[in-house]
């Protein structure tokens, strides 16, 4: 495969750029879209910013490419951008309208691209002719799969006025600002050229050093950056430097390579379209295919749906990845074949029975961090970036700097991770953009004190913030996680963890610092993560119809401690899920499953009134029991987003696992306090 690809013909960019085409502002007025689509060129005005309509920000990859819409995996997806893009209530941007409008450039405003890493997002804006998206800033995953495809990105909103005009603009516009590697890779059109590029020495790779100099070598380092230390690729070419900084650039060698049914086929096909159709992956032992997003698709997808062809592209999509880990020797994780259902969600399996403390992970899904919490670094990355680690075993990387989370004291009974990370990510400095693509380390004696499950949700979550990751120190509690889970004798546990930890005089871009004690039950509202509200604010009760328990971020083991405690205390009390509510609770592995076996937990969901689902992502990405179907529809549920459309068209609150049990009781949102204590505490 290597000398292959040796002898391909590789070529940059010209130096300048001409984008003759049309310039679509994505604004919060849903007329203004349409009398762009319409023909009309909306007037914009460079130097007078504050006389310009208001751009929408916060533009996730679920509303550039709904859900369903991400089962077709070539040029179809050009008729597709921004479908679910929604502007003053509306979607204003039908089937092939960006297309047929001749586009050549997307304005938006603040965090463009945030929430899931699907590249089909970028491919569908290039398949309709977009050559360059403008935003004010570009959350990290998205902007790298654009650069990975050759979609160029720029904060600069004077191109508009160089774009109107037809003129050139110089290549180096576009690669400004950016490191070594990602300015060439921005040259060379696309991380796949520049790969083959790097092949044949044809690039500049600047140096690590594997033996540190001065100040390098004595400087104290975060948690994440010892890792990146260990996993970085030297002037040999061999894993491991001596030190690593905030700004350097490189390859980092991964441990574990894993992607689902959303990516691998489209990675599949890039990898037999660019490389060849018999070429080999490298090292499949550490590559590992996941059947988890789609195992529920034919119970909610519409007939509209169905008539349109996505269920068997869905199909497809399955049989395909499927087909190519027979052809490559991969472990492919997918459904059962005794009942409907899957092994078990990616972030879900790896944690229990792969990640390692000190490990560098690469996953095609954002909420990869999920891992962290055995401490290790995690990230997720694109289709592109898949395909291309299946050759070079490697991904590139900016290492990037930390932000230390710090949660003091002790928290009320009925707080969970889930409270501390809705709290966080309503903080200023998180909604303003701040912490993206930085890593989320969190620390101080409430972190400490929480379980391996609970942490994960916090560097799960950290997907949400527009973190590059989130990772928590490993401690005594993951040496007690690795014996009971993975069967790790305690001398080979410990010895994992040892030197895994920041150094004293360790260097942030900035710490936050939180009382557990002024924490209290919280819910986002709908429409955004960072919409937290303390639910003893809200002046009238919120009425429910769906709760839903389950996903990677809420389906572990001791998600359905809580669910289980809560429905208990009801059982107790003679209560049950109220009549008006249907409350799901999905498991996120069938260890997860077992586990609920031994406890006695099925038979306490049921007498309650719960509705069991077998693990699968489901609901969280519109695509199993427990979607809303009606925009009025209140749900809550312990899943990690409630961006727009995302999980049916109703109004979702996000909540810990505790409140969403304790407000499937009592038909609309509560805290929950223990029988013992009190009674529920509504709203």
């Amino acid at each position: 495969m290597i000398q292959s690809l040796q002898q391909r013909k590789i070529e940059k960019r010209p130096d300048q750029v001409r984008l003759q085409g049309r310039i679509l502002f994505l604004t919060e007025d849903p007329e203004l879209i349409k009398r762009q689509l319409a023909g009309e060129d909306l007037p914009w005005d460079t130097k007078n910013p504050t006389n310009n309509p208001q751009l929408r920000d916060d533009i996730s990859t679920d509303e550039i490419t709904p859900a369903h819409y991400c089962f077709y995996f070539d040029e179809t997806l050009g008729e597709i951008p921004y479908l679910g893009l929604k502007c003053g209530g509306v979607t204003p941007i039908g089937r092939s309208a960006v297309k047929n409008g001749r586009f050549v450039c997307a304005v938006s405003g603040k965090r463009r691209g945030k929430g899931s890493s699907r590249e089909q997002s970028p491919y569908a804006e290039m398949c309709a002719g977009i050559r360059v998206v403008i935003a004010e800033n570009i959350e990290r995953i998205y902007k790298q799969n654009c650069q990975n495809l050759g979609l160029l990105t720029s904060t600069n909103f004077s191109l508009i006025d160089a774009i109107r005009a037809g003129q050139e603009i110089p290549l180096a516009e576009f690669t400004a600002g950016e490191d070594e590697i990602t300015r060439q890779v921005i040259e060379y059109g696309g991380l796949f050229p520049f790969n083959v590029a790097r092949l044949q020495g044809k690039v500049f790779l600047p140096p690590l050093q594997s033996a540190g100099e001065g100040a390098r070598a004595t400087r104290p380092m975060t948690v994440a950056e010892k890792i990146f230390a260990r996993h970085m690729l030297n002037e040999r070419g061999e894993a491991g430097v001596l030190a690593v900084k905030p700004g350097d650039t490189g390859f980092a060698r991964a441990d574990l390579r894993f992607s689902h049914e959303y990516v691998t086929p489209m990675a599949a096909i890039f990898f037999e379209h660019y490389v060849g159709k018999d070429a080999q992956v490298n090292d499949p032992s550490t590559i590992l295919f996941f059947r988890d997003h789609l195992t529920f698709l034919d119970e909610v997808i519409s007939e509209e749906k169905k008539k349109l062809g996505l269920l068997d592209l869905a199909t497809q999509l399955k049989l395909k990845q499927q087909a190519f880990a027979q052809k490559q020797g991969i472990t492919l994780h997918g459904e059962l074949r005794d009942r409907k259902g899957s092994e078990g969600i990616c972030h879900s399996i790896v944690l229990e029975s792969y990640a390692l403390p000190g490990q560098l992970n690469i996953g095609s899904d954002s909420h990869t961090p999920h891992v962290g919490a055995v401490g290790c670094v995690a990230f997720g990355i694109g289709t592109t970036d898949v395909f291309n680690a299946w050759i070079t075993k490697d991904v590139r990387v900016k290492v990037p700097e930390s932000v230390k989370v710090v949660v003091r004291g002790k928290r009320h009974p009925n707080v969970t991770a889930k409270d501390f990370i809705l709290r966080i990510l309503s903080l200023e400095y998180v909604r303003s953009g701040k912490a993206l693509a930085k890593v989320m380390e969190y620390a101080g004696e409430a972190i400490e004190e929480l379980s391996v499950d609970e942490r994960a949700t916090m560097t799960n979550m950290a997907a949400e913030i527009g973190g590059f990751t989130g990772i928590v120190a490993p401690d005594g509690k993951v040496v007690e996680f690795l014996m009971e889970r993975r069967g790790m004798e305690r001398a080979e546990a410990e010895a994992l963890i040892e030197g895994v930890g920041s150094d004293p005089g360790a260097q942030y871009a900035h710490v936050i610092e939180l009382d557990a004690a002024e924490i209290t039950p919280m819910v986002a509202t709908p429409g955004d993560p960072g919409n937290g509200k303390y639910i003893r604010d809200f002046n009238t009760p919120v009425p429910v119809e769906i709760a839903y328990g389950g996903t990677c971020t809420a389906g572990k083991n001791e998600d359905m401690d809580m669910y289980a405690q809560v429905l208990a205390d009801a059982l107790r009390q003679g209560k049950r899920v109220a009549d008006s509510v249907k409350f799901y609770i999905q498991f996120g592995s069938q260890e997860t499953r077992e586990y609920c076996l031994r406890k006695g937990y099925l038979d306490v969901f049921h007498k309650a009134g719960a509705e069991v689902i077998e693990p699968s992502c489901g609901a969280c990405i519109n695509a199993g029991p427990g979607v809303s179907t009606r925009p009025e529809q209140i749900v809550i549920s312990a899943q990690n987003r409630n961006f727009p459309g995302r999980s049916g068209p109703g109004q979702m609150y996000l909540a810990s696992p505790l409140t969403v049990a304790a407000s499937a009781v009592a038909g609309y949102i509560v805290e929950y306090e223990p029988s013992e204590k009190a009674e529920l505490v509504g709203v």
